[in-house]
């Protein structure tokens, strides 16, 4: 199980968002529940909102999931020169492809958003 972002209650406190794996398929878990996650639907996501990660950049490992099949789902963080507060990215391993990274914010939320549509059916 990995924490890929936290969302804040209407009484402050936190709410975290995890990514997991069970017999070999992807799910989410937060607030509004735990869903199963359509096949494909995180290489969909990453493909739509990921970039080429730059390597240059100084990142700090938060944590890891491994997918299977060469797959490795990685929540680091980032502290940009002109930032205050550090942001948190995935970035999304497949072997023989390049690493995409994009925001933690806007995965978690395309994912929660593909898991209860899922589970509506």
């Amino acid at each position: 199980m990995l924490k890929v972002h936290e969302t804040t209650r209407p009484d402050g406190a936190l709410a975290p968002v995890f990514v997991f794996v069970e017999d070999g398929a992807l799910g989410i878990t937060s607030e509004a529940g735990t869903f199963a996650l359509p096949d494909g639907a995180l290489d969909a996501v990453m493909a739509r909102y990921g970039k080429p990660l730059e390597t240059s950049e100084r990142l700090t490992s938060v944590g890891a999931l491994d997918l299977g099949d060469g797959r490795v789902l990685r929540h680091v963080r980032h502290l940009a020169r002109y930032d205050v507060i550090a942001r948190d990215f995935l970035v999304y391993e497949v072997a023989g492809a390049e690493p995409l990274c994009a925001l933690a914010t806007t995965v978690a939320g395309a994912l929660d958003h593909l898991g209860r549509a899922a589970s509506a059916r």
